[in-house]
């Protein structure tokens, strides 16, 4: 998704994916940037999914993430890669926590238990980042982007996250007349960013950004999964029953960040409002069923 979003802004860099390299297997991963040579990285892979792949799926999440960050990021510093951009996530950050989350309170406990194989492997790349940069004095940095959504997202009911799920779920139960079930009690809130946002902040922090600590980027606005779905029920022109199932897990309740140093240095960066970014993702899931992603 991001990749793809990229590609719109950056159209002349090389982009690899899990079908031509595995990069758990240091090996192909050394062949890659040997093939490549490249003088800059942007680290995009990851094994992802929502609450449901991740509470199934612990162990697998923390050994495919591990492996692909330790492989990556190791290759970077033999391969002498001038700079190195890696992507993390807010669920690294503890389940207990004063809030708002900011880039210093990263390792102040322990993360939420709904995700917690994921959330470590990603926690470990921030470590292996800074450390990196102390010993061998790399360019490696790390940014910290809230929920991503748009186009080109994962749409398997199985794996995908909390938007691209929500939005497959509506489109079947309004093919199929059936009421729409959501997991958890549509209380907890999210704080979500465009995909398009964030491959131009991406690219910025791959020019501009040089600090050994991470940098949130967060438009800092939340939104409650009842008020999410009532926005992706709109587009839909969905007219049935909503069921919020309570027996389901909601996740965390809250983790909203604080998105002061990305302000500090990009203070009129305008981002998509939530509701216009939901019409282009269901326009375009709607457009390219057939072929995404599900």
């Amino acid at each position: 998704m991001v990749g793809q979003a990229l590609k719109e802004i950056m159209p002349n860099a090389t982009y690899v994916s899990s079908t031509q390299y595995d990069l758990r297997n240091h090996i192909d991963v050394n062949y890659l940037l040997l093939e490549i040579r490249p003088d800059a990285i942007i680290h995009l892979a990851a094994k992802v999914g929502g609450v449901k792949a991740n509470f199934n799926n612990l162990g697998s999440f923390y050994y495919d993430n591990i492996m692909m960050n330790t492989n990556i990021l190791e290759a970077a510093r033999r391969f002498k890669v001038k700079k190195l951009v890696s992507c993390l996530t807010t669920c690294i950050f503890p389940d207990q926590i004063d809030y708002p989350l900011t880039e210093d309170k990263i390792h102040l406990g322990p993360p939420h238990k709904s995700n917690y194989g994921y959330a470590y492997a990603k926690r470990m790349l921030d470590v292996q980042t800074e450390v990196y940069r102390k010993q061998y004095g790399v360019n490696f940095i790390s940014v910290i982007p809230t929920n991503i959504y748009g186009p080109h997202d994962n749409f398997n009911l199985e794996a995908a996250h909390v938007i691209p799920s929500l939005i497959h779920k509506c489109y079947l139960a309004t093919q199929n007349n059936a009421d729409l079930e959501i997991w958890g009690d549509g209380l907890a809130c999210r704080e979500f960013i465009y995909a398009a946002d964030i491959a131009q902040l991406i690219k910025w922090a791959l020019k501009n950004y040089n600090e050994e600590s991470p940098i949130i980027f967060s438009a800092s606005n939340e939104i409650t999964i009842k008020d999410l779905v009532g926005l992706i029920v709109k587009e839909f022109g969905f007219k049935g029953k909503i069921v919020f199932n309570a027996a389901k897990p909601s996740g965390q309740h809250r983790k909203p960040s604080d998105n002061s140093k990305l302000v500090y240095y990009l203070p009129d960066f305008e981002f998509t409002p939530i509701d216009v970014g939901i019409k282009k993702t269901v326009e375009w899931f709607v457009k390219n069923y057939k072929n995404l992603r599900k």
